[in-house]
């Protein structure tokens, strides 16, 4: 089964707007996509699970994809998180 994995660099924290673009930029995919935080994994499916990394601006993340588009799916979902809308709502 093709893997691929890209770092990111968080402009924003990912708070509930970026996480919800990425489940939805994820959900496009066959391939099982996952976002890396320290020692913690979640499904870039899951809004829930992605605010529960508690990944916040300037800290890196790995995308990690596997499956038959693995490659599309690491790219576009790292391109959503790079793009991630906003600041942690206060």
């Amino acid at each position: 089964m093709p893997e691929s994995s890209e770092d990111v660099l968080l402009p924003a924290h990912l708070h509930a707007r970026p996480a919800g673009q990425v489940v939805v930029t994820a959900a496009k995919f066959a391939s099982t996509v996952e976002i890396v935080y320290g020692d913690r994994t979640a499904s870039a499916r899951g809004v829930l699970a992605l605010l529960a990394l508690g990944a916040t601006a300037g800290q890196t993340v790995t995308v990690r994809a596997t499956g038959p588009d693995a490659e599309s799916a690491a790219s576009a979902v790292a391109t959503a998180l790079r793009e991630g809308e906003g600041r942690a709502p206060s």
